[in-house]
């Protein structure tokens, strides 16, 4: 399950969509987790860079409980992996 998977990577974790994206365009990045929950509008920009990277995209369905998994009190709604 992607959720046991972030929270074992915690260190290096990149949470949010801005964040995300600039770490996947730098090539940092191993894999990108997106919440089936969150709005298109804010995962759709993601998706398009991750696949113009080439980076893999796993989803999750909850935002609630990936911001739980990366240690947050609060909902996410993409999550990378760094290398």
């Amino acid at each position: 399950m992607s959720y046991e998977k972030v929270a074992q990577a915690k260190p290096s974790i990149i949470i949010g969509m801005k964040q995300a994206m600039k770490a996947i365009k730098h090539g940092e990045v191993q894999e990108v987790i997106i919440a089936e929950d969150a709005d298109e509008h804010v995962t759709a920009k993601v998706l398009r860079v991750a696949k113009d990277f080439a980076t893999p995209v796993l989803y999750v369905d909850s935002m609630q409980k990936l911001g739980k998994a990366c240690g947050i009190d609060v909902a996410a709604a993409v999550v990378a992996i760094k290398q």
